[in-house]
């Protein structure tokens, strides 16, 4: 396929000067790779996870343990993307002492060598590092290193008031429920 810039361009869905290291609730929605049905299936109106899901799901736990300032909210894995609101408690170049150890703190050691967590990220960081450990994990055990598991961008939302918080977290834990009128759902009615 040959490439013309004047119709194959990205453009950034994010707001122009906005940034994304500011304190604050987002609402996050990333998909699987061609929207491919992957992580589980809808069964009765539950998420039924599979390994690949429960993988998801657990490098989501993680990301308060990795980036200090992250906390997650409400969050739910479906059959072929996710949902969640991610806090951003703090940002970028703010001076901070080091983090007290508790549950939520934890050193990664790689080869040998203790890393510590990211203090401030931008919500973009956060993302790219849930995204790319579970596709990591995902991909060693399906043996297709490299293969992607997402697409490439994802969707978010700056949530700006409590009412819109409260409207999110429902919107998120029924999800699963509205899977049949899903537009992410390939055999709905409504999925373009």
């Amino acid at each position: 396929m040959m490439y013309y810039p004047e119709i194959h361009h990205r453009q950034s869905i994010r707001l122009k000067e906005y940034d994304y290291c500011r304190s604050g609730a987002y609402f996050v929605t990333v998909c699987a790779w061609k929207k491919e049905s992957i992580l589980g299936e809808i069964e009765n109106s539950e998420m039924l996870l599979n390994e690949y899901g429960r993988i998801v799901q657990e490098q989501r736990n993680t990301l308060p343990g990795h980036f200090e300032n992250v906390t997650i909210d409400e969050f739910v894995v479906m059959p072929n993307h996710m949902h969640g609101i991610i806090t951003l408690n703090s940002c970028r170049g703010e001076v901070s002492s080091p983090p007290e150890p508790n549950s939520k703190t934890i050193t990664i050691s790689i080869q040998g060598v203790d890393t510590p967590p990211v203090r401030k990220p931008a919500l973009g960081q956060v993302v790219a590092y849930l995204k790319y450990q579970s596709a990591k994990k995902i991909n060693i055990i399906r043996d297709t290193p490299g293969m992607p598991l997402w697409q490439r961008n994802y969707y978010e939302h700056i949530i700006r008031d409590e009412r819109e918080l409260h409207t999110i977290r429902e919107y998120i834990r029924y999800n699963p429920l509205k899977w049949e009128e899903d537009d992410e759902n390939p055999d709905s009615n409504s999925s373009g």
